[in-house]
């Protein structure tokens, strides 16, 4: 609300007799503010232009209860007790010539009548109140509601102006490959601007884009596979690969979240972290799952055995895949190492699986080859993430692309198609050379 001090500031005469009430500047400003909003003239008396007094007709109409209440604690200033100070008649009547010289929409002088008097002096009265009110009640929400929309305006041009800073300049929550200088994107203030982020240029792009290529051609060949008829691809073998697509597009989106909102807030980003740990572990027990039911297609105990002993490997992965500290850059080596032994414990199989049928059906019906090249690949994978290569040699040249991670990227994408042809070849065995000879046929998993 308006004070007395404030008239003066905005060059109303400061030599009144008395000083100016805050109820007195508030009752005409709203009946001002009400002229105008109502487009109608004020009804002037003779003795109001000659005695200095209110130009209402009539006293101020009494509020309601409500508002009564609220005022009582003020000194209400009542314009049939005291006369208008000169300043503020001064201003009304500079306002009262410019309206008047103001036209309706077709041209003619605005009216003046009682009525619209009495109109006019109900709707300041609503005005009058309202200001009260707001300045006693509701003050404190309004500043809670600027705060808001100041706040919602500097997001957004924060959002729609960020720009790609140096490592050093991170917070350490942030930090994650020293070898890569810059072009990393800032702590960004909303999902939004993070999802927007994908279409920028930064040290995440690369990473971001193979996944979320790899996870929509997973869920692409999903689709196409289990809607062939039962009569081509049996309801089984649906099932037993339905293990290996949910691995995969479970880890390559959990993946692409996470490099996507990592930059979100340290919450948010330690989070999808675990997520994207978890998500690798899915994907090597879903690897498993094809190779040792048409491996040991046969073999009922030992295919038993050996998918329990995967399960179990894999609870123990996501288990440490929840550690807080299993994210940390400095225990990158220890990470890598986990899922690399969790994957090569597939050997242990492999070779049994040699012994027992011989190394020529190991190629032929388990298609041993594949199996080993999609191994090589996720090691190599596994190797560039956990050397940092080659940005450990040229620091700061593989900022954008080419650096380890993106490597990474790609050779599980590899690696993943490849086991998709392998485990594909394994199944065709079985459907072109048909049921097993042995008398495990009738209870195979």
């Amino acid at each position: 609300m308006a004070s007395s001090s404030s008239i003066n500031m905005v060059d109303y005469p400061a030599s009144s007799s008395s000083p100016i009430s805050d109820d007195e500047i508030l009752y005409w400003m709203a009946r001002n503010s009400v002229l105008r909003s109502a487009r109608v003239m004020p009804h002037y008396t003779d003795s109001d232009s000659e005695d200095g007094r209110s130009m209402t007709d009539g006293p101020l109409p009494p509020l309601d209860s409500a508002t009564d209440s609220v005022l009582r604690k003020r000194q209400i200033w009542h314009p049939e007790e005291d006369t208008m100070p000169s300043e503020i008649k001064d201003l009304l009547d500079d306002d009262g010539v410019s309206l008047a010289e103001e036209e309706d929409g077709a041209g003619c002088p605005l009216p003046s009548t009682p009525e619209d008097q009495l109109l006019l002096d109900a709707e300041m009265t609503e005005v009058l109140k309202a200001g009260v009110l707001s300045d006693e009640i509701d003050i404190g929400a309004l500043a809670h509601n600027a705060a808001e929309q100041a706040e919602e305006f500097v997001r957004k041009v924060w959002e729609a102006s960020w720009k790609v800073c140096h490592f050093k300049n991170l917070p350490r929550w942030l930090q994650d490959n020293d070898y890569l200088h810059k072009g990393h994107r800032p702590p960004l203030p909303s999902f939004g601007a993070c999802f927007k982020s994908i279409f920028r240029i930064h040290t995440e792009t690369g990473n971001i884009w193979t996944h979320l290529l790899g996870c929509i051609a997973f869920i692409g060949i999903a689709v196409y596979f289990l809607a062939m008829p039962t009569t081509e691809i049996p309801l089984e073998d649906k099932l037993i690969f339905s293990s290996f697509f949910a691995g995969a597009i479970v880890c390559l989106g959990f993946s692409f979240a996470f490099h996507t909102l990592s930059c979100h807030s340290e919450f948010v980003g330690k989070l999808f972290s675990k997520l994207d740990y978890c998500g690798i572990a899915l994907l090597i027990m879903g690897s498993f799952v094809p190779w040792l039911y048409y491996g040991f297609y046969c073999h009922y105990q030992p295919k038993l055995i050996y998918l329990s002993v995967v399960v179990i490997l894999g609870i123990l992965s996501i288990i440490v895949s929840l550690w807080d500290r299993f994210s940390e850059p400095k225990l990158r080596p220890l990470r890598a190492g986990v899922f690399m032994g969790f994957g090569l414990s597939g050997v242990v199989p492999a070779v049994h699986y040699g012994l027992m049928e011989g190394w020529f059906n190991q190629i032929s019906q388990a298609s041993l080859g594949w199996l080993v090249l999609m191994g090589m690949l996720y090691i190599l994978g596994a190797m560039f993430y956990a050397l940092r290569v080659p940005e450990r040699f040229f620091p700061g040249k593989c900022d954008i692309w080419f650096q380890s991670h993106q490597i990474f990227h790609v050779l599980v994408i590899a690696a993943a198609f490849v086991h998709y042809h392998g485990i594909s070849e394994m199944a065709m065995y079985r459907v072109t050379v048909g049921q097993c000879s042995t008398t495990h046929t009738a209870i195979a998993f």
